[in-house]
């Protein structure tokens, strides 16, 4: 029988590579279907900027 042992550091630092491994996961799937997307010509869904309706009642005062 092996007994492992895993200090509260340890723990921590698997969690941190988990994360850090979806993070990148994510990012990498994002950059790569968005360059796809340019080849092709497709322009997603524009994104609204918050602050759009701010600066808009600014403009028309």
């Amino acid at each position: 029988m092996i007994a492992l042992y895993f200090d509260p550091g340890t723990g921590a630092l698997i969690v941190q590579f988990l994360a850090a491994v979806v993070a990148g996961i994510l990012l990498f799937y994002k950059t790569v279907v968005y360059k796809i997307k340019s080849i092709f010509g497709i322009k997603g869904k524009e994104e609204d900027d918050f602050m759009d309706e701010t600066d808009s009642k600014e403009k028309q005062e």
